[in-house]
């Protein structure tokens, strides 16, 4: 059998901001108001080398749900009992980088090796100049399972700050019991870990 070459990677260009976000906001809300669990808001930027904002960066959001299962087919244990929540969302940044979206606080998933994973959200960055998306994951501050999370151990103790999501008090007038910052910093010195799947 003839293998045919693979098309080499090019760098993202400036369509795909348009492109991949919606025209109205429903991406930037996980949950509904029949969703169950702790309703959150998670705030930050997306960064470049130089701290400057990235103003035309997505970010997608994977997460389970409250129970800490998957709206997936791959997730075959019991099924969700908050159907209405999907787990997925899609959000662009402003001109100065930020992004912020709801959700719900995600539980503890298990592990490959049968143990826990602390509750957490697997974030995808799309930005210009990026030849392939980036992949990290934003755990919850003072998460006691995070001590023991078999991913974030894989990352040096100096770096895990940079995986850890800071809490604030809920925003004046919302329904949001917690927010959450994540900055994400695409380089340097303070760059996000980010994860090696093949």
């Amino acid at each position: 059998m003839t293998r045919l070459p693979l098309t080499p990677s090019q760098t993202v260009g400036p369509f795909f901001h348009d492109c991949l976000l919606r025209a109205d906001s429903r991406f930037n809300s996980l949950a509904s108001t029949s969703t169950e669990g702790v309703r959150i808001r998670v705030e930050g930027r997306v960064l470049d080398g130089d701290g400057a904002g990235v103003p035309d960066a997505v970010i997608e959001t994977w997460q389970a749900n409250h129970e800490g299962r998957y709206h997936h087919p791959a997730d075959r244990r019991n099924p969700p009992s908050a159907s209405s929540f999907h787990g997925f969302g899609r959000i662009g940044t402003d001109e100065a980088g930020r992004f912020a979206f709801l959700t719900i606080k995600p539980g503890a998933v298990p592990a490959p090796n049968g143990t826990s994973q602390a509750p957490h959200i697997v974030i995808l960055v799309f930005a210009r100049g990026l030849l392939n998306h980036l992949v990290t994951r934003m755990y919850f501050e003072g998460e006691a399972s995070n001590v023991t999370d078999p991913v974030l151990m894989l990352v040096p103790e100096e770096r895990r700050a940079t995986l850890i999501a800071r809490s604030s008090a809920g925003s004046p007038g919302g329904t949001e019991s917690q927010t959450y910052t994540f900055d994400i910093i695409l380089q340097g010195s303070e760059e996000t870990v980010f994860f090696d799947l093949v």
